[in-house]
């Protein structure tokens, strides 16, 4: 093994606390080495972690500091790309946040400073490391569900509770689908392979210039597709590939471990039912490790900013097909 990767966030997020810096100090080859907060008390969780963890009293310290080889952005969706773009040219690999932007086309000078630095920049979109959605893949491919016809996507929770929750705020760039239609958008771009010809219908619900339950259709070349998700309603996800010759349906296919443990049925025109379930995989550290070889140049990122780009766009054609944000 190489000398592991030292990572340096930026901000302390309760998501980075709960799930990312747990993940890079678990994941092989990396290390956790710093954190930017200028609150002490934000900084406690972390520093209890990881021991002697480096604390920067600001963004712009921590890009400064010579010890940090790639950082974790996981600030307000507004701050991603100039975050991202401060870090690659600070001599860092990055990887932002979901959403990369709240546009597709903000997306294009990110991509164009990873090329000019020759560094690695990337989305932080765990599902695609974790082993259910390359089985879907594989499935797909294999033609077990045959002619695929119509997916539905569902992905639900419920922060009515909080309303200075970034994701209630516009000006932070709330709103569901920035925060997980990128989710059911995105897996079902990621899962076939395909590109919607178009949105077909969007119907969103709105609070304070926020999009709090969307329901969303779209075509595709070979097949039609249908998402939910809302911060309105109860918790719930789960994907349906539906063919006509069989289905694959995953059971938490988010949040897996989270929500429920980790699992893909699928059965074709015999009727008999096949289930794979992954207990105790952690799709964080799998991404970290993942990132930590694209850095080494072992093995090629499997989610580019390309790819999160692709996604980007149909959330804005979904936006443009439901007449864009209210104007308050």
């Amino acid at each position: 093994m190489n000398d592991p990767i030292r990572w340096g966030i930026l901000g302390a997020s309760n998501f980075a606390q709960r799930d990312m810096a747990p993940a890079i100090h678990a994941a092989r080859g990396n290390v956790l080495s710093a954190l930017a907060t200028r609150s002490p008390d934000k900084a406690a969780p972390f520093a209890d972690l990881v021991p002697g963890l480096r604390i920067h009293d600001s963004y712009d310290a921590l890009l400064a500091d010579p010890q940090i080889d790639a950082v974790y952005v996981p600030l307000p969706h507004t701050m991603h790309i100039e975050w991202g773009l401060k870090a690659l040219d600070a001599g860092k690999h990055v990887l932002v946040e979901k959403p990369v932007a709240m546009h597709a086309d903000d997306i294009a000078p990110l991509i164009a400073a990873r090329d000019r630095t020759g560094l690695i920049a990337a989305e932080a979109y765990m599902i695609v490391h974790h082993p259910q959605w390359h089985l879907v893949r594989e499935l797909l491919a294999d033609g077990v569900v045959g002619r695929l016809r119509h997916v539905e996507a569902v992905f639900t929770y419920d922060n009515s509770g909080d309303p200075a929750n970034i994701r209630n705020r516009a000006a932070t760039g709330g709103g569901i689908l920035p925060d997980i239609g990128v989710y059911t958008f995105g897996s079902t771009r990621w899962a076939t392979g395909a590109e919607p010809d178009a949105i077909t219908h969007a119907d969103l619900d709105w609070e304070d210039g926020c999009d709090v339950l969307a329901r969303v259709s779209a075509r595709f070349p070979d097949f039609t597709a249908h998402w939910v998700n809302s911060m309105r309603l109860l918790p719930e996800q789960f994907v349906l590939f539906h063919g006509e010759a069989g289905l694959i349906r995953l059971t938490a296919p988010y949040n897996a471990a989270r929500f429920g443990e980790a699992r893909v049925e699928w059965r074709g025109r015999d009727g008999v039912t096949h289930t794979r379930s992954w207990p105790g995989v952690d799709q964080y550290v799998l991404q970290v490790e993942a990132f930590a070889a694209a850095v080494r140049g072992e093995a090629a990122f499997p989610w580019t900013l390309e790819d999160a780009r692709g996604t980007q766009k149909v959330i804005d054609m979904a936006y443009a097909a439901a007449g864009d944000r209210p104007v308050s």
